[in-house]
């Protein structure tokens, strides 16, 4: 069965531009400080004073990219609307009617973050109340919101972000704040973006873009329209493909330290037949006879990488080449190397 979500089933899905983003019809995205996709803004400090507007223009002075800004009030609105490319309804003000309707009316797409006292009814309520107003131009922000200046931010409920999505039809956001650790969940779960803190340390960035590209390329089937995006696609499937094939080298080494007799010496060949049979049944367009040769020459690649760090424990001479285990997929009897192509 295929984790990837189909592009019918995506089809149904709004799409809503931010900038130069498009949240719901492409990869996933972060949101955030420094090394995202966007930056965001909140002009709530803490303690309850605001931010001024200048340090919004310092912003946008320093990026050309998407800005997204969460007002202080109503007053912020003129500001934001001359200098951002969307706005956020964070989840102290989705009872706040007034500055919500402000808000819907600028002309730009807004975000409708749920926060702990919001229940998914009313806070879809506040999402068609934005459209009307804002020509569908909505996205939804699961988690994430401070319900006063300073508190902590309420994690999200990915079953509760996954279902408002599929029910509404429109684009997801998992609100994470400064914690990443359920970036790589909210990814899986569906979100079509991340949103962090405005100013998150740079290994917090680092690790949703990490959810965003590796597991983003299992779980997302993008359909890009140019070479760049396509370049781009290609990209974050090498991304995920590398983290498997560093899993898979880790996995082969434990088997060929557990196996009595491992290296070349103990390639399982009947195993290996098995093993490129059950890929191609997940890799039909490529088929047995393309995948054997690929198996082949990372088993091989494993076995040589084993072999290395076993003459390193050891004390002694590494031997020549590449080498390492992979699955304890092992090889053929007298301890050769198969040729490159054979059976893996």
């Amino acid at each position: 069965m295929s984790l990837t979500v189909r592009p019918a089933a995506r089809a149904r899905r709004g799409t809503v531009r931010l900038g130069t983003l498009e949240l719901g019809g492409g990869p996933a995205v972060v949101i955030g400080g420094p090394g995202a996709d966007a930056r965001l803004v909140d002009l709530r400090a803490p303690h309850g004073r605001p931010i001024t507007a200048e340090a919004l223009s310092a912003v946008r002075g320093a990026w050309a990219g998407p800005v997204l800004v969460e007002p202080s009030g109503s007053d912020d609105l003129p500001r934001i609307a001359a200098t951002a490319d969307g706005v956020l309804v964070g989840a102290a003000w989705t009872r706040d009617l007034r500055l919500v309707r402000a808000v819907s009316r600028l002309g730009l797409p807004v975000v409708v973050q749920r926060g702990p006292a919001t229940s998914a009814e009313e806070w879809l309520a506040v999402a068609d109340y934005c459209a009307a107003e804002a020509g569908e131009k909505v996205v939804l922000c699961e988690g994430g919101g401070r319900g006063r200046p300073g508190a902590a931010a309420a994690p999200p409920d990915l079953a509760l972000m996954r279902a408002a999505g599929e029910r509404s039809g429109r684009p997801v956001l998992a609100g994470l704040g400064g914690d990443p650790s359920l970036a790589a969940a909210a990814v899986a779960a569906g979100a079509d973006g991340l949103l962090l803190a405005p100013d998150p340390a740079p290994e917090t960035t680092a690790a949703a873009q990490e959810a965003v590209r590796v597991i983003g390329a299992l779980t997302r089937r993008e359909e890009p329209d140019s070479v760049l995006a396509a370049r781009g696609a290609i990209d974050r499937v090498d991304a995920a493909l590398a983290v498997l094939l560093e899993r898979r080298a880790e996995l082969a080494g434990t088997v060929q330290r557990l196996k009595p007799v491992g290296g070349f010496a103990g390639r399982d060949m009947e195993r290996e037949r098995r093993l490129v049979a059950e890929m191609a049944r997940r890799a039909p367009s490529l088929g047995e006879a393309r995948l054997a040769p690929i198996m082949n020459a990372v088993i091989e690649a494993g076995l040589h990488l084993a072999e290395e760090r076993r003459a390193r424990e050891a004390g002694g001479p590494e031997r020549g080449g590449p080498c390492a285990a992979a699955d304890g997929h092992g090889e053929e009897e007298g301890g050769r190397t198969p040729r490159a192509g054979k059976r893996a």
